[in-house]
């Protein structure tokens, strides 16, 4: 379980990473992202930062984007943030709202087809 700190600083890097994406980096890419979670190493080495997109056909180009930006994004987080160290910054796409949404339909199926065989 990650310690109180690494809570806050886990927020923090949300919010300021959010905030470098719509208002420092001029791209209208950055639009169609939606950072959902980071998660900190304890040594605060590495973070992988979470994101979901709005047209799920642009997951490739997004991910290349994000990549290629990480050492602007790790730059602008240094200035920002008076920590020792910056992590290193990993982005993964988060798939667990389409699996929600992918859940519910299976939950949906099932009891319509409960609700024909007990008719």
């Amino acid at each position: 379980m990650a310690t109180f700190r690494i809570e806050r600083l886990n927020r923090e890097f949300l919010r300021l990473i959010a905030e470098i994406l719509n208002n420092r980096l001029k791209d209208e890419m950055w639009r169609e992202v939606v950072l959902t979670h980071v998660d900190c190493s304890k040594d605060l080495s590495h973070a992988k930062i979470y994101y979901t997109v709005l047209d799920d056909s642009s997951i490739q180009r997004v991910q290349g984007a994000l990549e290629l930006s990480a050492g602007k994004i790790r730059g602008h987080l240094g200035r920002e943030m008076h920590i020792r160290q910056i992590p290193e910054l990993h982005f993964i796409f988060d798939d667990s709202e389409r699996r929600a949404r992918d859940i519910d339909a299976l939950i949906e199926r099932v009891i319509k087809e409960d609700g024909i065989r007990k008719s």
